[in-house]
């Protein structure tokens, strides 16, 4: 009489669903196989899904890179044949500027008028007669006065062309000497020369007076020209005295 089952529950081996040779299974009784074991994937959902990513990523990288390596930053991309069929056609030179013509001469400053010249200015004319240069004192012993330089007369001729009187006055007269120094009349020192006629003296229209104006210059001074001026205030008119 064959017994019955067991109501104990079926032993598992945990070394798969076979029996182990080792192992003596009891009639009757019925080995349950083992579970299987999940796959790797199934194991390891997350890490698989990096994987795949990594994986598409450098097959795009290297579909994308071409057969040669990457051009440095800043390199050229075109070949040296393409580079001297695209350039562009060098620039001609520019012709040579014509020569400017040469600047025409300044026509020559036109000379002052010089001794026995008359000028005008204002209502009075004037003629520069003759020069004395060098002169050390003026007057006598008694009544006299001697130059810190030297003392430069200028001897002219004075003539009123206008229609009212005019005053001539040596102290409206200039003298320039070889250096560009511009000197004053000593209308003082004229006081001692009986007919110098140079201080504040009046003309009638139409009248003339010989007259001398009495500069005092350094003694290596050189009188050059003098401005004589009918009022302090005119323009004035100037004589060469070279």
């Amino acid at each position: 009489m064959t017994a019955a089952p067991s109501s104990q529950p079926t032993p598992e081996h945990p070394q798969g669903p076979g029996p182990h040779p080792s192992v003596q299974v009891p009639a009757g009784y019925v080995l349950a196989p083992a579970p299987k074991k999940k796959g790797f994937v199934r194991r390891h959902k997350l890490l698989s899904l990096v994987l795949l990513v990594v994986v598409v990523v450098v097959l795009a990288q290297l579909a994308g890179g071409g057969d040669g390596a990457p051009a440095p930053a800043g390199a050229p991309t075109t070949s040296p044949a393409t580079s001297a069929q695209d350039a562009p056609p060098a620039e001609e030179p520019a012709p040579p500027a014509e020569a400017a013509p040469p600047a025409e001469a300044a026509p020559p400053a036109e000379a002052a008028p010089g001794v026995g010249t008359p000028v005008a200015d204002g209502k009075l004319q004037f003629t520069v007669t003759s020069v004395e240069a060098g002169v050390p004192s003026i007057g006598d012993d008694l009544f006299g006065v001697t130059a810190q330089g030297q003392y430069v007369l200028v001897h002219m001729t004075v003539t009123n062309v206008g229609d009212e009187a005019q005053l001539f006055d040596a102290s409206s007269q200039t003298l320039l000497d070889g250096q560009g120094r511009t000197h004053s009349a000593d209308s003082g020192a004229a006081i001692y020369l009986p007919d110098s006629n140079s201080f504040l003296m009046s003309i009638n229209p139409g009248n003339t007076v010989d007259g001398i104006v009495v500069f005092d210059v350094p003694a290596d001074a050189t009188p050059v020209s003098v401005e004589l001026h009918d009022s302090p205030f005119s323009g004035g008119v100037t004589v060469s005295l070279g």
